[in-house]
């Protein structure tokens, strides 16, 4: 008798606001490595790039890509239940320094709500 090895089941991906909409703004290499990462994600993996994004919530993580001198972002929460939530993808424009502009961390702290919101919700229903 073989025993047959289980498929993992892949987490569903929500995106939130326009984030969907950037990434296919992104360049094409780009928009593959990112889609490639948040693939191995949904099947319970880290991709190498990501690290913790910090001040906003457990769970949220950013995967950083550098093409072409350019700097892209994308933001994810993972650990708000069976979803992954996209919160912001961006080109990050900022000249001085590695922090992320102010703009874009209030957006995805906005965003992490509106994704902790909805996981309650569906909890709920």
């Amino acid at each position: 008798m073989v025993m047959m090895k289980q498929q993992p089941k892949a987490r569903h991906v929500i995106w939130m606001g326009d984030s969907k909409k950037n990434i296919l703004n992104f360049p094409e290499d780009v928009r593959k490595l990112i889609g490639d990462e948040l693939q191995l994600i949904q099947f319970g993996g880290m991709p190498k790039d990501a690290k913790p994004f910090k001040g906003v919530g457990s769970g949220v993580i950013e995967i950083a890509l550098k093409h072409d001198k350019e700097a892209y972002r994308c933001v994810q929460a993972v650990q708000l239940g069976e979803c992954i939530y996209v919160l912001h993808a961006f080109q990050k424009k900022a000249k001085k320094g590695i922090s992320t502009p102010k703009q874009d961390v209030d957006l995805i702290k906005k965003r992490y709500r509106e994704a902790k919101e909805l996981e309650n919700h569906d909890k709920r229903h």
